[in-house]
């Protein structure tokens, strides 16, 4: 036999020894890292194996393949202990290596090899078909999904607060919030033959001037023939509900400037003057303006206007606006934004805005206000940083700085008088030590107010010393709950930590248990953590902690960075506090639900939701060269993750999702599902992965992760569930009954919307506002597209 130097020279043999000896040497240093964390020594081992093999190789050994083929083989047990038959979590464990072992199989490196290399090929191939046989059977199951079928009980046929019918009068179709309408003429047989029936861009579209978080948030308004919308400059378009043709449009020409934390609209709001309708002082309701469009402006503005022609209502305000930032003490623009449209009532329209986030204690106040509806004279406020939380503006007094401000949709119950209000937390959202027990009595809670006074009827409270900026992120949702003959108004509140609250909407008490439970300790020093918090008995938190075998990749090298990541953020479970070493913040800041809320069929007592799922990283930055105590230019960042200063406090913060290097999650899928509720039961009957990564990546995969979305679900009486705020621009219809995806179209851009459905001439459409979404990430564009099944 010829020596090895005497080998006949093997180019291809070569270049693969040298690529297993740089994969053995990453592995093996990344795996010593790991281990020394306190993480799994597998990569140590596969390094090692890595080595073996590429030293075998180099001296033409058979061998090679037989200690390949037992890191195979050593592999796949370890990836099945690590996370069973789950494609996705066992794909990036052998992506590299079950490629690389084909690789080992081709006579350009077997024919090079000693004697025995034919049974070393067959020991190879054997290891190789049991990982192929094994990612194939994953492929067929998902264990994340929830397989149900919702019970097919009898429709309540009698409500007390029936959903529109024709029209889609409010953000939330109601002001119930329910998301739900009872046309059925699309239903689940007939949704497979819907097509689209017009299209209406608005030409709005992202300038020099704006911030990244440029998005088309709208969910449109139908009453009458009018389709009504907004544009992320506040631009309101009034389109005929059967043609999409123009009508009319009305620019409020607001100032802005690329450093507004968010350029966005998610609606306006309309009021129609009842016959012998009085004003909230009693006086007989002016003639003018009989329809009403209202609209908030990222500039801090509100606009009332004529519902017919899109005038301004010279008799509401100052020709027809209120400025918004009056009666604060700090009115910089850009720092106070209406991004959700107000509440209507038959007197009182009432107004929240959003507060920028983490710049500085030193910001405007989140008081929300009551404004007579025809005159636009402030009646009442509530300030829930301030002692008397309705004392109101004066030449002597103004609001607090800083209150805890309520930037998502409320809800609104006028039979019960009240208003349901979530509130978010005072800012800086991540450090707490400086805030009073006023602002404190508040901080992420939902308060319910008298419509007339704005005096509190009663609060719930869903994160105590709220330091992970977890507020009540959506709008809540009314039903009255059927139990035999006993009808309870409830009220489900859904929270970004996963937890759906569902509370006796008369009192605030809650009708699901939600136990209050001992939570992590050590905040940074000058604050503390409460040692406590709720935790809803209906819920879609995880039940478990993360855990480094759920840290995720393309490839089981980022994979490993992942894990080394994991390893070295603080993370003790829900509610981890801040800290200078990095916290993993799960659920994170996109919360598990967001401001589209659920939707939910009052008549089958059933509801809809779409949670999701991405940690973040919250690393606290003490002062310093980087990190200075005082803003050095006039205006703050536009945007809402990175290095925010939080200006009046010890630290400024970093915020991000947790990500691989190749910017992809560092946990793995499912990120967002679909999943219905039966509410007399308050159980998960149904939940699947939604959603795909074709848009997030280079090249158009579908696999269907389950991504993120921000937008939320509605339900007809057709037994459809239609969904747009997915990563990937689809909009989907699904099957109520067991969520089987029954349609979906391709959109021109992305669909950080909720939708919303109405009848016009007879037939019914689906409408969906495609603007996409720029911190997210998705394609922007200018759509309104409406859907109808062709007669």
């Amino acid at each position: 036999m010829a020596n090895v130097s005497e080998r006949p020279r093997a180019p291809v043999l070569g270049a693969t020894i040298i690529v297993m000896q740089l994969m053995s040497i990453l592995l093996f240093a990344g795996g010593l890292w790991l281990a020394v964390l306190g993480g799994s020594i597998y990569y140590v081992i596969a390094g090692v194996a890595l080595a073996v093999t590429s030293w075998l190789l180099v001296r033409r050994s058979a061998l090679a393949l037989w200690v390949y083929a037992a890191l195979l083989l050593g592999t796949l047990i370890w990836a099945i202990w690590e996370v069973g038959l789950d494609f996705w979590s066992l794909a990036p464990r052998g992506d590299i290596l079950v490629p690389l072992g084909v690789w080992l199989l081709f006579p350009f490196i077997v024919s090079h090899l000693s004697a025995g290399a034919r049974t070393a090929r067959r020991a190879l191939g054997v290891a190789l078909a049991a990982s192929i046989v094994v990612l194939v059977v994953s492929l067929s199951s998902d264990r994340f999904a929830i397989a149900g079928v919702l019970p097919q009980a009898n429709a309540i046929a009698d409500l007390s607060d029936p959903p529109a019918k024709v029209d889609w009068t409010a953000y939330g179709g109601t002001g119930s919030g329910t998301r739900y309408s009872d046309l059925s003429a699309i239903n689940k047989d007939n949704v497979k033959d819907l097509k689209l029936a017009w299209e209406f861009q608005t030409g709005d579209h992202k300038g020099p001037d704006d911030p990244d978080e440029f998005t088309n948030e709208a969910t449109p308004l139908k009453i009458g023939d009018l389709l009504y919308t907004c544009s992320p400059h506040q631009i309101v378009f009034a389109l005929e509900a059967a043609t999409g043709k123009l009508r009319w449009k009305f620019d409020p020409q607001i100032q802005h400037n690329k450093n507004f934390q968010h350029m966005t609209c998610r609606g306006v709001a309309y009021h129609e003057t009842a016959p012998g309708a009085v004003t909230a002082d009693g006086a007989p309701a002016p003639d003018d303006c009989p329809k009403r469009i209202f609209l908030p402006t990222n500039d801090g503005r509100l606009f009332a206007l004529d519902a017919e022609t899109g005038k301004p209502c010279n008799g509401f305000g100052d020709h027809g606006q209120i400025d918004l930032k009056e009666g604060n003490e700090i009115k910089t623009l850009g720092f106070y934004e209406g991004t959700s449209p107000p509440v209507v009532t038959d007197k009182i329209l009432i107004m929240a805005g959003a507060v920028i986030d983490n710049y500085s204690d030193k910001v405007p106040s989140g008081a929300i206000r009551g404004f007579d509806i025809y005159s636009g004279r402030l009646i009442w406020a509530f300030d829930a940083g301030n002692p008397d939380p309705n004392e109101m503006p004066s030449e002597t007094h103004q609001f607090t700085p800083g209150s805890p401000n309520s930037w998502a949709v409320a809800a609104v119950d006028e039979k019960l008088g009240l208003v349901y209000e979530p509130l978010g937390s005072s800012s800086p959202d991540i450090w707490a030590g400086h805030r009073t027990p006023d602002q404190e009595r508040y901080d992420s809670a939902l308060v319910a107010l008298d419509i007339a006074t704005g005096k509190l009827r009663w609060s719930f409270q869903n994160v105590h010393h709220d330091l992970w900026d977890m507020d009540m992120p959506s709008q809540p949702s009314l039903i009255d709950l059927h139990q035999g003959s006993d009808v309870t108004p409830a009220i489900y509140v859904p929270a970004k930590t996963g937890n759906i609250f569902v509370l006796d909407r008369r009192d605030g008490h809650l009708l699901v248990p939600a136990p209050e439970r001992p939570v992590p300790q050590g905040a940074a020093p000058g604050d503390h953590t409460a040692p406590t918090q709720p935790f809803s008995d209906l819920s879609f938190r995880p039940d478990k902690m993360l855990t480094e075998a759920q840290m995720w990749g393309s490839t089981m090298f980022d994979q490993l960075i992942c894990r080394v990541k994991f390893k070295r953020l603080r993370y003790e479970g829900p509610f981890t506090p801040p800290s200078e070493q990095g916290t993993l913040v799960y659920p994170g800041d996109f919360g598990m639900f967001e401001w589209g809320g659920i939707a939910v069929d009052p008549r089958r007592q059933i509801a809809i939701a779409n949670p999701q799922s991405i940690p973040f990283i919250s690393r606290l930055v003490p002062r310093g060269k980087d990190n200075p105590a005082a803003p050095d230019a006039a205006h703050p960042p536009g945007t809402e993750l990175g290095v925010q200063p939080m200006y009046g406090t010890p630290y400024g913060v970093d915020l991000g999702i947790f990500l691989s290097p190749f910017h992809i999650p560092c946990m793995a899928p499912p990120w967002g599902s679909l999943a219905a509720l039966d509410l007399k039961t308050n159980k998960i009957v149904w939940q699947h992965r939604v959603g795909t990564i074709r848009d997030a990546t280079a090249l158009p995969l579908p696999f269907k992760l389950g991504v993120p979305m921000l937008g939320g679900p509605i339900v007809t009486a057709g037994g459809v569930a239609f969904l747009t705020g997915t990563m990937d621009d689809y909009i989907r219809a699904f099957d109520v009954e067991d969520g089987k995806l029954l349609w979906q179209d391709r959109l021109p851009a992305g669909g950080q919307s909720t939708p919303m459905t109405y009848e016009a001439n007879g037939t019914q459409y689906v409408v969906t506002v495609a603007g996409g979404h720029g911190s997210f990430g998705t394609k922007l564009g200018d759509y309104v597209r409406a859907y109808a099944v062709k007669q």
